[in-house]
């Protein structure tokens, strides 16, 4: 089993740096870090796991965890995989500190900003795709806070590691859904979540993609961005099928599906609908018949995989070999419940 005292040999530099590297304890020079850490990967380097719990227990690690919405049942399910993560995690003095904000790049901050006057070491974080939270993540990284993306990403930050879908993948997939259970020239209405939230307008972006290379004969005629309530996706949705009563399908490209799809059902219309996620409302909906298909992205792995990511860093010092982790689509329909 390789030791630290061989790593210090290789790299030339004391076993202490080597520790503070492998532990993330302390300033070491960049250039110095990333060989150490080379090293440590190409050995295989595995730390004493009784050494790493009493290390983390003294420690008392905190990681700040900021999702969206408290009305969103999507993030209700990626914080149950938190929260039973955190509870693997405190014989080795993890704990976590939670919030839940909207799709305001603001509220966001000073999330982060409430989370860092509590000591966090590490921050799990559900992004809105703007530049002063890019800045904000790469203020934490140079602090030697690791940041982990969750669920959706953010261009250009030097956060550690992106836990979620392959979202352009996933709205690729619900083009070809729509592909197969239509035929003939199709008009398509979109109701999105928000455009300053990478994941929403990456699904948009696959979906408008394999459209236009594959299927030209289904034409977007309209999309509408609900913020992921439940409301206001309503009273959208019942205004984009009164402008547009010929529509022959829907694509719901984020929550407030269950207030959109009784719009639906009020209007007497029967449109192809296609939505991500299985939340009981949205399972609700596929059982009934009134959606199609519904594409499924794993929540609680996304909630506890992202965990286990900071946990396996601040402990350990080991670095994601990979950047992005891509958890896997299921297409469900409503006999995969009969």
């Amino acid at each position: 089993m390789t030791t630290i005292k061989e790593i210090a040999e290789l790299a030339g530099v004391s076993r202490g740096t080597v520790d503070r590297v492998l532990n993330n304890r302390g300033a070491v020079h960049p250039k110095t870090a990333e060989k150490i850490l080379d090293i440590a990967r190409a050995l295989d380097y595995r730390p004493n796991k009784a050494g790493t719990a009493l290390a983390a227990q003294k420690k008392k690690y905190r990681i700040g965890v900021i999702l969206f919405s408290r009305h969103n049942p999507f993030f209700d399910e990626v914080m149950e995989g938190v929260q039973k993560k955190a509870a693997e995690l405190q014989d080795y003095g993890i704990s976590t500190i939670t919030r839940r904000v909207e799709f305001d790049a603001d509220a966001q901050l000073s999330a982060i900003d409430e989370l860092m006057g509590e000591g966090i070491h590490g921050l799990m974080l559900a992004p809105c795709n703007h530049i002063c939270i890019q800045k904000k993540i790469d203020e934490l990284v140079s602090r030697q806070i690791p940041v982990v993306t969750v669920n959706t990403d953010i261009e250009g930050s030097r956060r550690m590691a992106y836990v979620g879908s392959d979202y352009f993948r996933g709205g690729c997939m619900a083009a070809g859904l729509l592909a197969l259970m239509t035929e003939g020239e199709i008009r398509l209405g979109i109701i999105t979540g928000s455009s300053s939230v990478l994941c929403h307008t990456e699904r948009v972006a696959g979906l408008r993609h394999t459209l236009e290379k594959s299927y030209p004969r289904i034409r977007v005629i309209e999309l509408l961005e609900n913020h992921d309530d439940e409301f206001e996706s309503y009273a959208l949705t019942g205004q984009l099928l009164k402008r547009h009563p010929d529509l022959d399908a829907l694509f719901f490209a984020a929550a407030g599906v269950h207030g959109g799809c009784r719009a639906v059902e009020e209007s007497g219309l029967r449109p192809k609908i296609i939505t991500f996620d299985e939340v009981p409302t949205t399972l609700e909906m596929l059982k009934k018949g009134v959606i199609s298909a519904t594409i499924s992205q794993q929540p609680h792995r996304q909630g506890a995989r992202s965990l286990d990511l900071l946990f396996e860093y601040l402990t350990s010092g080991t670095v994601p070999e990979q950047q992005e982790h891509f958890v896997e689509h299921s297409i469900r329909i409503r006999e995969t419940y009969d």
